[in-house]
């Protein structure tokens, strides 16, 4: 069965730096494509990054350069280094697979005051 628990969100300053972090239990990493996803109040849920099984990256234009996504294998953890965070950026982040699964975590909220 799938569990995925993110970690890390915060309140930051702008042009500040989080690392989050999701433990994925009952995931196979070299089958499922993995990404971040994020949710601003009062608007929908949107794909920010995305790791393939053979590692090939995308982003988000808003996040690109800005974002890393990693998976740590050893951890069986997927990892999203942010850094020169803005306002914008605030919300509550998830993990999940791409496309993604009916389950999800309970997110990690991230926000940036200016």
């Amino acid at each position: 069965q799938v569990q995925l628990v993110e970690s890390g969100g915060g309140l930051v300053q702008a042009g500040g730096s989080l690392r989050l972090s999701c433990a994925a239990s009952g995931v196979i990493f070299s089958i499922n494509d993995m990404g971040w996803y994020r949710q601003a109040l009062g608007k929908q849920r949107e794909l920010v990054a995305r790791i393939g099984s053979g590692g090939k990256r995308n982003y988000a234009d808003s996040v690109k350069g800005r974002f890393t996504i990693s998976i740590n294998f050893a951890k069986n953890t997927v990892d999203l280094q942010m850094t020169s965070l803005k306002p914008e950026d605030t919300a509550i982040y998830y993990c999940n697979a791409v496309p993604n699964w009916d389950i999800w975590g309970q997110g990690t909220q991230v926000t940036v005051s200016s």
